[in-house]
């Protein structure tokens, strides 16, 4: 494997340095015990971990009852606050504080998950593992099993690093809740705020229908809006995710 730890960002540099080359090396506990963080699976009200910093140790708190995927990024998350945000004490984090959506903001919470985004699905192994593989949330389910994080994360991840025009988009009943583009994805266009009542996500949304559609070509304007939409097409794929919302991949097709 041919890397270069300077064009790394400083969570992948970390992992360089404990020899992590492939997703299974990622240990996530075992770095944390080796920086002196104790971390614990407890029953948490108000938030979804906690760090607890005293001089030169601290310990992590997770919420037991979060999923397996939340619960490694919220873990990721503390540990980047250990680590970067060390002289800042203790933090409480809530759910709306912790996840890949808003990794983007100039925020100590934002750079915490985007520090726990590369922790979890670090580049230099993301990049060669989806060189070849199609954007579709089968993809990002694949990734997600294989980077043991969520399909959300994945799900983000996938987008940004692909080359293809692709938006990923996740709504409620009633709207959008946030939205992922990708650096392909026309600067004109813009993801609709509700769903259109003629596509399965929005089936999906007001029925409590489980599980994942299968890749559907549909007129684009059924997911987007700006100059031109009604000239392309679009490739589309819908899941239900745990708390209700709806996460859809959306790939712009001439």
């Amino acid at each position: 494997m041919s890397i270069d730890p300077e064009e790394m960002s400083p969570a992948e540099r970390l992992l360089w340095s404990y020899g992590v080359t492939s997703p299974s090396h990622i240990d996530l506990i075992g770095i944390a015990n080796d920086r002196n963080a104790t971390v614990v699976y407890r029953p948490l009200c108000g938030c979804e971990a906690r760090l607890v910093a005293c001089g030169d140790s601290a310990v992590i708190s997770v919420s037991e009852s979060s999923l397996e995927g939340r619960q490694r990024f919220s873990l990721a998350h503390e540990l980047a606050h250990w680590i970067c945000d060390k002289n800042a004490g203790s933090f409480q984090c809530a759910k709306e504080d912790i996840g890949p959506q808003n990794a983007g903001a100039k925020t100590t919470e934002s750079q915490a998950n985007g520090y726990a985004s590369q922790l979890i699905l670090p580049t230099y192994l993301v990049d060669p593992w989806i060189k070849t593989k199609a954007v579709s949330l089968d993809t990002a389910s694949a990734l997600a099993k294989e980077f043991s994080s969520s399909l959300t994360a994945a799900a983000i991840k996938l987008i940004k690093r692909s080359d293809k025009a692709a938006v990923l988009a996740c709504h409620s009943k009633i709207g959008m809740a946030w939205h992922q583009r990708s650096a392909s994805f026309p600067y004109d266009f813009y993801v609709n705020q509700n769903l259109h009542h003629d596509t399965e996500a929005f089936t999906m949304a007001f029925t409590g229908k489980n599980g994942m559609t299968r890749i559907k070509k549909e007129p684009a304007n059924y997911w987007l809006g700006g100059s031109g939409v009604y000239r392309v097409t679009v490739e589309t794929q819908s899941v239900r995710l745990p708390d209700g919302n709806i996460l859809s991949m959306i790939l712009v097709s001439k």
